[in-house]
């Protein structure tokens, strides 16, 4: 009896011990540091996340949860799941979750300015300097950077269709989705993309069997969630109207980059036909100018959303400059924020419909379809002019699909386009 008893003991202790070893956050979902803790962790992250969301998630993982020990690694591998269920770009809605659950409502929004500033004042110091690039450097520079853009997006479809589209329904729906964009085009043809995809995806897309859950509470109760949830509903119908009754050129740019971020599913490259949908057509930004953004945008550190500052700073008329970078960059960002702290609470019950999850797969393969469109127009059609560019476009794209870092992409392909010049 004594010896069962031990054993009884030494278990209670060992399970206390353990208990004791997690991360204190994973175990009672309340804050347990200061946003300016948090401020420093992504302020970090935000000056050396080069590569994109998936390589951002990795970052997130070695610093936060290996080396900090915020949460655990369930706790972080279905924070993530849930990231990537929302529209929105993935990495900074991990960033912020993970700045709520260490800081707060302030520490969310320390790690979303820390992680986010770095890039878009870089992109910013970018639309400021593009204006001076008239010569024939300047010119060939802007070309080069064209011919990233070619590379990143062919890069980024070929990656997507490999883990977004692996059977033959979910290539019918990408397939579909390209038709109805390529015929209809605009926000409206990519709306209805989306929208095609999530049906379909209810109607032939089974859903996989669901990972263990690790996620605790994260300090925002069921009335806080609503309000974010009713909020990001509210904006998404009343910004158009505004901006339609008023006129004011704010309203509508705010409008713009608000449905833009509310609408991205599958990665923070698929934002670049939703702008670009928005901000061409509509003058506010030429087309070249547009992809040269772009294509800076891939050697800059940190969320690819950033982009939308370059595309606030260069418009043709006002808001620009550094207001026009801050409506672009608040608004593109907001819909993934408010639906993050909205989904929160509500996120075990959500990831167990089958129905959410099928939707989900259907999305996913229709951005494929969306993305390919965006690659031949206006990617390719605005950046190659002869078979010189197509070699370099392609010697890129080898490069990206070898490992190479994006960051020395961008600057091979622009260098050699200079000295082709």
């Amino acid at each position: 009896m004594r010896g069962a008893g031990g054993d009884a003991g030494r278990a209670g202790v060992a399970g206390e011990v353990a208990e004791r070893s997690r991360p204190a956050a994973a175990r009672e979902g309340t804050p347990h540091g200061t946003p300016g803790e948090v401020f420093e962790a992504f302020l970090k992250l935000g000056l050396t996340s080069f590569g994109g969301p998936i390589a951002h998630l990795g970052y997130f993982r070695d610093e936060l949860v290996v080396r900090r020990r915020w949460l655990d690694e369930p706790a972080y591998a279905d924070l993530v799941a849930l990231c990537q269920f929302l529209p929105g770009p993935a990495s900074s809605q991990v960033g912020f979750a993970l700045g709520l659950l260490r800081g707060g409502p302030l520490g969310g929004l320390a790690a979303w300015a820390a992680f986010t500033l770095p890039s878009a004042l870089l992109l910013v110091a970018f639309a400021f300097g593009a204006a001076s690039l008239a010569g024939p450097a300047g010119l060939a520079l802007v070309q080069g950077l064209k011919l990233v853009a070619v590379a990143i997006v062919a890069h980024a479809v070929w990656g997507m269709a490999r883990s977004l589209t692996p059977d033959l329904q979910r290539i019918l729906i990408a397939v579909a989705a390209l038709c109805l964009v390529t015929v209809v085009g605009g926000t409206l043809g990519q709306l209805g993309a989306i929208l095609l995809g999530g049906v379909a995806g209810m109607i032939v897309c089974r859903p996989g069997e669901l990972p263990a859950s690790g996620v605790a509470g994260f300090g925002i109760g069921r009335r806080t969630s609503i309000a974010c949830l009713i909020g990001f509903a509210g904006l998404l119908a009343i910004l158009p109207l505004a901006a339609m009754a008023t006129g004011d050129q704010g309203i509508a740019m705010f409008d713009a980059f608000y449905r833009s971020g509310a609408l991205v599913f599958g990665g923070g490259h698929v934002v670049l036909p939703l702008l670009q949908a928005e901000v061409v057509p509509s003058a506010w930004i030429s087309g070249e100018r547009f992809l040269a953004g772009y294509g800076a945008a891939q050697a800059v550190p940190g969320p690819l959303f950033t982009f939308a500052a370059f595309l606030g700073a260069s418009m043709t008329m006002p808001p620009n400059g550094i207001v026009g970078a801050a409506i672009a960059l608040v608004a593109v960002f907001l819909p993934g924020l408010l639906l993050v702290a909205g989904a929160l609470p509500f996120w075990q019950t959500l990831r167990a419909l089958s129905g959410a999850q099928a939707a989900l797969r259907g999305t996913n393969a229709a951005v494929v379809g969306l993305l390919a469109a965006a690659l031949y127009d206006p990617v390719w059609t605005s950046a190659i002019r002869d078979s010189v560019d197509v070699a370099i476009a392609a010697v890129g794209l080898l490069a990206l699909l070898r490992g190479m870092p994006a960051w020395l992409v961008v600057f091979g392909i622009t260098a050699a386009a200079v000295l082709i010049a």
